[in-house]
């Protein structure tokens, strides 16, 4: 089992910053990828940016391209999301997932269904 912890939430203003981090642990720790999601009230869950355990390939949907960094750190199996010019419409939770090691991994995975564990989400609110 592997657990995943968030951090570095809160509130800013718009066109602020905030690095967001998720530490992974547990026993056999054994990851391919790593994402992030937000889901904001009333809205499904969306997919922010992965990034691959191994070789580092990034993925970002087009509403953070440019805007959001995921990096990761395997020596701490934490991955980090840079959020930078936020807009009131970032405002959500956001979530941290990770992806075992099974089998083959074709690109970068996007979807919630990709995913195998997932924390418990850290608040992030943009204010205007």
């Amino acid at each position: 089992q592997v657990q995943l912890v968030e951090s570095g939430g809160g509130l800013v203003q718009a066109g602020g910053s905030l690095r967001l981090s998720c530490a992974a642990s547990g026993r056999s720790l054994s990851i391919s990828a790593m994402g992030w999601f937000r889901q904001a009230p009333g809205k499904e869950r969306e997919f922010v940016a992965a990034i691959r355990w191994s070789g580092g390939s990034t993925s970002y949907a087009d509403s953070v391209k440019g805007r959001f960094i995921i990096s990761r750190d395997n020596a701490k199996n934490t991955v980090y999301l840079e959020t930078t010019s936020m807009k009131t419409e970032d405002t959500a939770v956001y979530y941290c997932a990770a992806r075992k090691v099974t089998g083959l991994m074709i690109g970068v995975p996007r979807t919630t269904t990709s995913f195998d564990y997932w924390g418990q989400g850290t608040q992030v609110t943009v204010s205007s």
